[in-house]
């Protein structure tokens, strides 16, 4: 691994209102690998993704590209840099290799050079079969790696991944994973990642970074977040809906943390999940409070932002998203 090719110092940006989407953002992208930068909706990824793409200007703080200020020297930024939007802006009315092509006149790559690159990349996603069909009768997979294309088209060093499996059939999703892995081989790429899918970011990530609110408040490899977590994941479903019941009537019994997933669900940290089962289950029997199934794992990305911020991932994105709504 190299010096950073994404350095992101205390930057900080504020919408009408008051609302501080970024307060003091700070993380840095070593070149080679796959960062993962997560978070509930209103957390601040989709800001930091546009202020990076030179979409939006910070309010203070510095980003910087391969050295390049994301302010003071944007075009270099945007040469060093390719988007995948979370909405994909391919043409549908065009094929995909026509957009592949005015992708490269866009960014101004000599004439000589845009066939070959085109032809390079359709063998290697391996949509060169549907190349010359129009884009509007493509799958959603095969739309998104052309998504891909269209970002790799002038050979940029870092790409940012801005939620690309969200929506995709959870087959299509996996070996959308494969297909990104091999790009990074491939390509030598640095890749900024942002999902919902934890799943997603523990099998792609090299590190990642949790924010919450405008600021990182956990960072590190996957294996090594869920490593500082000493307790096992107990999972519960309850028969009745009564989560919230259990998540009280649980909170007497000592060393443990329990949030409700849902109103079905239920989902505590526990050193020993297998020895203080009998117990937590005892407690909600004294309640009436019934569980039809239990599950029992190591620790997870979301036990991890559980317990850096006292809110299960899930549950806090619906909450800010019912919030935006």
């Amino acid at each position: 691994m190299a010096g950073p090719a994404l350095d992101v110092q205390q930057l900080r940006k504020a919408y009408a209102g008051g609302v501080r989407a970024l307060d003091g953002l700070t993380f840095a992208v070593r070149e080679g690998e796959v960062f993962g930068l997560l978070g509930p909706n209103g957390a601040g990824k989709s800001t930091t993704i546009r202020v990076l793409a030179t979409l939006a200007r910070p309010d203070g703080g510095v980003a910087r590209v391969f050295g390049h200020d994301v302010v003071r020297d944007a075009r270099a930024v945007r040469r060093a840099l390719g988007y995948v939007p979370q909405v994909s802006g391919i043409d549908l009315s065009a094929t995909g290799r026509e957009n592949l092509v005015l992708q490269g006149q866009l960014q101004r790559m000599r004439r000589n050079d845009i066939r070959p690159r085109v032809a390079e990349l359709l063998a290697l996603l391996g949509v060169a079969e549907v190349a010359d069909r129009r884009v509007s009768t493509y799958s959603g997979g095969i739309k998104r790696r052309f998504d891909v294309a269209l970002a790799l088209m002038h050979r940029p060093r870092l790409i940012v991944l801005d939620e690309p499996t969200t929506g995709l059939d959870p087959e299509v999703r996996v070996a959308m994973w494969a297909e990104l892995e091999r790009l990074v081989a491939n390509e030598r790429l640095t890749i900024l990642l942002t999902t919902h899918y934890l799943e997603e970011a523990d099998r792609l990530a090299h590190r990642l970074a949790f924010v919450d609110r405008g600021r990182v408040v956990t960072e590190g490899t996957p294996s090594e977040l869920k490593r500082g977590l000493k307790e096992d994941s107990v999972t519960l479903e309850l028969v009745d809906g009564r989560a919230d019941d259990a998540v009280r009537a649980l909170a007497v019994l000592d060393d443990i943390a329990a949030a409700a997933l849902d109103v079905t669900q239920v989902r505590a940290r526990v050193v020993d999940g297998a020895a203080a089962l009998p117990a937590m289950l005892g407690r909600l029997e004294a309640d009436g409070i019934k569980v039809a199934r239990v599950a029992i794992a190591g620790p997870s990305l979301d036990d991890v932002y559980l317990a850096v911020t006292g809110r299960e991932f899930a549950v806090a994105d619906r909450a800010e998203e019912t919030v935006a709504r």
